[in-house]
């Protein structure tokens, strides 16, 4: 496989998808690189994503974290996207075209560093690309196989998340010594086994943790492991400056770097190196990238954590000297090893944290250590990994909304701040003072073992369906949040549900979802919620009593009509369920996330099999650029309606001649419109179809009156109609 990264003040070339006979090659440049080089017992995987919360972040079995931003299969894939399932496109921000593991370690006294990638390489088998795949990647789930989610089809009783990526990857050939000819390459002779861990809770939906567990498999010891995350980050956001298109605007030299030093509420620090946009892109990119470790083999107050940054490809930075790339692995060691030097504000090129004002094409290296399984001395300070021996590390990956818009401080990390530490506490579950021990009192199930990557949960996502008809939809639910036990207090703490549709404005500004109703228990001894029961939503029978409706096989014991839609409009609908908190634990209610079972439908007159009523067109007349329209000649549309359920639509020009022909049927769902988004599998009510106002013959429709026709393909029935067109 190749990627390529662009690093130019010229404008970006686009290559295309080249096929070469060794395997799929993507370029963005006339020098594209080859990735990875398979040592053929295992194929890369490149296409995985993490899909489950809002931080989409492509995980490789070969070390390599992002895809570089090339398309994979045609498609674009998140590379280290956030929020990756809003509506708002100005918070759908990506932030680092590519990211990878780097190890070192001390082997009979020689420094080496196996890495997944560097910076300036482009060539196969070139120094740097040292990672090789060593297994395929296994997905498991921690959502309910009885879930309507997609995930629910990986469940296991062994996964740790909403969605475990779990693959092994090693830094040499067919034996340890074996650098498959790449030059400057001393493997360690390690394997590795990665862990991926994401959720879809709206509190633990922005970061994604990497669970490292590093194995010694040559014949010699390996002495102060450290282990880091290489980054090359550039937080843009490809709906304002488009990295695909020539002349899109992306840039890679508008981003600054640092290092969070702040001190949680457990009193350790977090060291979080992050990076950002300077100026936000006109609110477009205000979001922040951090990586930080998380612990390891070794407790926290063991291993240290070190931050270095320089400027793509510059070894010789003579504005920042110490903010230099490394070139062999002795250095690369060191950087892994040490702090890069914060300057003296004073001078005017460094920000108040020390660290360089000057925007530019940065990247980040954060690292820690020295990890092992041994200590190698009373002091702890020095480690040793023992052949056969393994040691384990732990990052994460977060993503955070700008709180405010003043310069970086940490009033404005402030959400970044929130979101590591959610990804700390999943980390330490039980280990409440990170010293690798269970201690009297942390042991929250009783198994006498310590847990990791426990979080409190809400209740389950309710599974949902919609039924869309004329300006109404309606939507229904299961029960199955009611039953579910609360991990930390063991008790059934379901409380109710709130149901939410789209936001009530084109702008920005407004929250993501508006909520249309809330229902819960009636329950004096908590005081959650209004206590307004659910006999307004519960589905019953002539009796009275609770009953449930079949739809599609599943039954469904709730249902709540929204009326009054605008028919040929976008809209999205979702129900979650939240319980009532735990006040003796310090637990705020909790809400299942709001986006897990999102719906999009467009409403419509129904379909009916019995064709009644004359087919028609809205809005007719048609007047150029209607409000659902795009900027573009091919994201105008109109709506054809009162269609039978499989039908033939043949429109006209006034002189005879046929424009275009549409094929109906009732599971029409707008791919033939790009003004629809069809990839969101919006549901409709069978009984519309649009046209986007192009021609049969590829061209845009001119001012006039148009007639049509409408054949009922089952009962070659034929109704007629016209509308007008005024541009």
């Amino acid at each position: 496989m190749i990627f390529s990264r662009v690093k130019s003040w010229h404008t970006l070339l686009w290559a295309g998808i080249l096929l070469y006979a060794s395997g799929t090659v993507f370029a963005r440049d006339l020098h594209p690189f080859q990735l990875h080089k398979s040592t053929g017992q295992y194929p890369d995987i490149y296409n995985l994503y993490t899909s489950v919360g809002q931080l989409g972040m492509t995980v490789t079995n070969f070390g390599i974290l992002g895809n570089g931003w090339n398309p994979i299969d045609g498609k674009i894939q998140p590379s280290c996207q956030y929020k990756q399932h809003t509506d708002i496109l100005r918070e759908n921000v990506e932030h680092f075209s590519f990211a990878g593991l780097w190890i070192g370690g001390i082997v009979n006294g020689q420094r080496r560093v196996s890495t997944s990638i560097v910076d300036g390489v482009f060539e196969s088998g070139q120094e740097g690309f040292e990672f090789f795949a060593n297994s395929d990647v296994t997905i498991r789930s921690s959502i309910a196989s009885t879930s309507q989610d997609s995930m629910a089809q990986y469940y296991s009783p062994l996964a740790v998340s909403h969605q475990d990526f779990l693959m092994d990857f090693k830094d040499y050939g067919s034996t340890v010594s074996d650098n498959l000819g790449i030059p400057n390459h001393t493997p360690l002779g390690i394997d590795v086994h990665l862990e991926s861990y994401a959720w879809n809770f709206s509190f633990a939906d922005a970061f994604v943790i990497l669970n490292y567990s590093i194995t010694n498999a040559s014949p010699d010891t390996i002495r102060d492991l450290y282990a880091g995350i290489w980054a090359d980050a550039s937080v843009a956001n490809m709906n304002y400056t488009d990295i695909y298109t020539p002349g899109g605007g992306f840039t890679w030299y508008d981003n600054l770097d640092g290092f969070d030093r702040s001190v949680d509420a457990a009193g350790f620090t977090r060291d979080i190196a992050y990076q950002y946009d300077a100026d936000g892109d006109d609110g477009w990119a205000e979001s922040y990238i951090g990586i930080t470790p998380l612990g390891g083999s070794v407790p926290r107050t063991h291993f240290q954590t070190h931050y270095q940054q320089w400027v793509w490809t510059n070894s010789n930075n003579t504005d920042y000297p110490e903010y230099s790339m490394p070139l062999v692995d002795d250095e690369r060691y060191s950087k892994m090893s040490s702090d890069v030097p914060q300057g003296d504000p004073a001078t005017g090129i460094y920000g108040n944290d020390g660290y360089p004002n000057q925007t530019n094409s940065w990247l980040f290296l954060v690292s820690a250590g020295p990890f092992g399984s041994i200590p190698a001395g009373p002091d702890s300070v020095h480690w040793r990994l023992p052949p056969g021996e393994t040691c384990q590390v732990v990052f994460a990956v977060v993503a955070a909304r700008w709180a405010g818009t003043s310069q970086d401080s940490p009033a404005r990390r402030a959400n970044l701040h929130i979101n590591a530490d959610w990804a700390q506490k999943a980390y330490d579950g039980e280990d409440k003072n990170r010293n690798n021990r269970l201690d009297p009192g942390e042991d929250i199930n009783g198994d006498g073992v310590l847990n990791r990557f426990i979080l409190p949960e809400p209740p389950p996502v309710p599974n949902m369906t919609v039924d869309v008809g004329d300006q109404e939809v309606t939507i229904y639910w299961q029960d199955n949040a009611e039953n579910f036990i609360d991990p930390i207090s063991r008790e059934k703490d379901f409380e109710g549900y709130r149901i939410y549709g789209a936001r009530k404005t084109v702008t920005d500004s407004m929250p993501e979802f508006t909520l249309l109703a809330e229902f819960d228990r009636i329950d004096p001894l908590h005081d959650v919620g209004y206590n307004t029961g659910f006999d307004a939503i519960r589905i019953t029978n002539e009796q009275g009593q609770p009953d449930s409706v079949e739809i599609d096989g599943r039954y469904y014991q709730y249902k709540f009509v929204n009326r009054g839609v605008k028919n040929g409009w976008m809209n999205y609908y979702s129900v979650t369920a939240f319980d009532r908190g735990d006040p003796e634990s310090n637990l705020a209610s909790l809400e299942s996330a709001v986006s897990a079972n999102r719906v999009y439908v467009i409403p419509g007159v129904k379909a009916s099999s019995v064709w009644t009523g004359t087919p028609t067109v809205y809005p007719n007349p048609y007047r150029g650029q209607a409000t659902w329209d795009g900027y573009g000649n091919r994201e105008q549309m109109i709506w054809f309606q009162n269609l039978p359920p499989r039908a033939e639509i043949r429109i006209f020009s006034l002189a005879g001649d046929l424009v275009d022909v549409l094929e109906h049927d009732e599971q029409y769902r707008g791919q033939d419109v790009e003004n629809i988004p069809s990839q969101k599998n919006p549901r409709m009510s069978g009984g519309q179809h649009a046209w986007d106002l192009i021609t049969r013959y590829d061209q845009a429709t001119a001012t006039g009156l148009y007639l049509f026709t409408v054949e009922n393909l089952d009962t070659g029935e034929i109704k007629e109609g016209k509308f007008l067109i005024i541009k």
